[in-house]
């Protein structure tokens, strides 16, 4: 049922995603009189369409991705000199048409976050809060700096009094970059600089440590000490051995620390306080290293604010959010340019059906705002300078403007079997990548 969940969810979100595309090629190609000949949603054969007028609008086989077929259009087609083919037109017309189809995935992903947030605004408390860390990873970067736990990140790469939110935009995309930061502690400021790695699962960025915030009691594993007890799914852990809990990484540590000595757990269930004594378990889970274990997943428990927005501020918003997460997918392909992000950060066709199906199961709401993701994911890449993207031919188009004369056909049909291959060969590693990561969550 999940499968089938996760197919059509996806289904719905790259066809919304493929319509407005296609959309803003189409209409653009209207308006400067270019004959459309296909508009299709999906590659392969034909299933069902109608002709209307000398455009045929057509499903076919395979949805993930559409197209609209101007006559002339392509290198090898034959040309008749027709006012109406694509390639009869001034280049500018040409590079505006190449251009509309990201630019209308862009203004979907600015309208889709206004609509939603003039209904329903959402974000954590936490992303406002000045950055103090909660907890810091032993061996981790952030450990490796010489930060603890309360220190206040207060600059990161010269941006001053930074919040998490801040933080966070710094530090995904900075895997096997050094991080410049000032840091208060006991009201003394002293320089450091961390060095992210890549997430094993996710690929981006971790430094190592936390946000100061709740932490509840999840799953428990059968027979551990953890259900032995008395705790429960949902319990929020107060304090171990006397040292408050404020990030996921202070209850292991204290446990590695103690190697197997009893520890106190304090917790708090139902506003009430409560105590349990606990001896960890030294076993190896999985791949990890062995270690001592009371066998609880540990939550974060994040505040949410939610409200509305009028249509001014939504707007503001709406750009703000899609901006920062543009400049986000622009440093995560420097990144893999530069060899330091890991290509695990990247999402297929696999990890976008098993993402849209989450949304879908968890609401409208995260349904909007995944598909306001994609659509501004679909527009960047489209734009990049990739022979048969749309910026391949928008780049071809500058460089033709440049030198005063078109390409010759052959020299075009090279860079378009180039590109073909390209995509075939990222498409191929992208499937890939989805398996493996989809391996690696079990």
């Amino acid at each position: 049922m999940e499968f089938l969940q996760n197919v059509l969810a996806v289904i719905f979100v790259l066809g919304v995603m493929i319509l407005i595309h296609e959309l803003g090629h189409f209409l653009a190609a209207r308006y400067f009189d270019v004959r459309v000949e296909v508009f299709s949603f999906g590659f392969g054969p034909r299933l069902f369409g109608k002709i209307v007028g000398e455009t045929d609008y057509r499903v076919c086989a395979f949805p993930l991705g559409g197209y609209v077929k101007m006559t002339g259009e392509q290198p090898g087609d034959e040309r008749k000199d027709d006012p109406r083919e694509f390639m009869s037109k001034p280049r500018w017309q040409r590079l505006i048409i190449a251009l509309m189809g990201p630019v209308f995935n862009l203004l979907l992903a600015v309208g889709l976050l206004l609509g939603l947030y003039m209904v329903h605004f959402e974000r954590l408390a936490i992303q406002t809060e000045p950055a103090v860390l909660g907890g810091v990873a032993p061996n981790s970067p952030a450990s490796q700096a010489g930060l603890r736990e309360g220190d206040r990140i207060a600059a990161i790469d010269g941006k001053q009094n930074p919040n998490w939110e801040d933080v966070t935009m710094r530090i995904v995309a900075s895997a096997k970059q050094v991080v410049l930061l000032t840091i208060e502690r006991d009201g003394k400021t002293f320089d450091a600089a961390v060095t992210p790695v890549a997430d094993p699962v996710s690929g981006i960025g971790n430094p190592g440590w936390s946000e100061r915030v709740p932490i509840q009691a999840g799953d428990l594993e059968p027979g551990m000490p953890a259900e032995k007890g008395g705790l429960q799914k949902g319990d929020l852990l107060v304090a171990i051995d006397g040292e408050a809990i404020q990030s996921p990484y202070k209850l292991p540590e204290v446990l590695q620390r103690k190697a197997g000595q009893p520890v106190t757990l304090e917790y708090a269930r139902n506003g009430q306080r409560m105590t349990t004594t606990l001896t960890a378990i030294y076993r190896q889970v999985g791949e990890q290293p062995a270690s001592w274990k009371i066998g609880v997943i540990l939550r974060e428990k994040f505040e949410r604010i939610t409200t509305r927005l009028s249509f001014g501020e939504a707007l503001r918003e709406s750009i703000d959010q899609n901006r920062k997460n543009a400049t986000l997918i622009i440093q995560f392909l420097q990144g893999l340019v530069q060899r330091r992000m890991s290509p695990k950060s990247l999402e297929g066709p696999i990890g976008i059906a098993r993402l849209s199906g989450q949304a879908a199961r968890q609401g409208s709401f995260d349904l909007i705002m995944l598909m306001s993701a994609i659509s501004l994911n679909l527009g960047i890449f489209n734009l990049l300078p990739i022979p048969i993207l749309d910026g391949g031919v928008i780049c071809l188009l500058l460089f033709e403007s440049l030198i005063g004369r078109d390409i010759s056909l052959a020299v075009k049909e090279r860079i378009v079997q180039v590109g073909f291959v390209f995509l075939m060969l990222l498409f191929v590693f992208v499937i890939y990548n989805d398996i493996v990561k989809s391996l690696a969550r079990g």
